[in-house]
């Protein structure tokens, strides 16, 4: 069997304030909140099965928090460390660039953008060396954007709001005789 090592958590004075001053400040995430009331009842002597039920979360959670506490201090034991995850699929200058083309007209042949055209266009422009469909929607989505109703679609050249210089529509509208 390993060897036990009982949690003492022994905090700083300022560690003990910055504790109290995030309890008292603004809206934080729920693990930050539980994980620092844990802290300060560690401090005052509360053993794990105790802490765990005045806050909420499992006694071997509070254990842990008291160990990241003891082995990294305050930061390591309120937030959690990056996870890894996938890299984005578009850079910042590859969306620019597929954004700009969706804000021109769709090609010869299409009324419209759609997300499998934009998807093919990207890749055969070489916007992109490949990308897929959800990614492309996800992008429109993030931009609000919705090519396929034509309302949300920049127009280049004139407003097309406007038709004339003084304001008024052109044509469709007659004028008494």
């Amino acid at each position: 069997m390993g060897t036990y090592r009982k949690l003492a958590v022994h905090l700083s004075d300022e560690d003990r304030h910055a504790l109290r001053v995030l309890l008292r400040g603004g809206i934080q995430p729920v693990r930050v909140v539980q994980r620092a009331r844990s802290l300060l009842l560690l401090d005052e002597g509360q053993s794990p099965p105790q802490v765990a039920r005045s806050v909420g979360i499992s006694p071997p959670a509070v254990r842990q928090i008291g160990w990241r506490y003891c082995d990294g201090g305050l930061q390591r034991a309120l937030y959690d460390l990056p996870r890894p995850g996938a890299e984005p699929a578009l850079d910042a200058s590859e969306q620019a660039r597929i954004i700009a083309m969706v804000c021109t007209d769709a090609p010869p042949g299409y009324a419209r953008w759609t997300v499998r055209l934009i998807t093919e266009e990207a890749v055969k422009r070489k916007l992109v060396d490949s990308v897929g469909r959800e990614t492309i929607r996800l992008l429109l989505l993030h931009h609000d954007l919705k090519p396929w109703r034509e309302k949300n679609v920049v127009y280049r050249g004139a407003d097309p709001r406007v038709h004339r210089q003084d304001g008024g529509r052109s044509g469709g509208l007659r004028t008494p005789a």
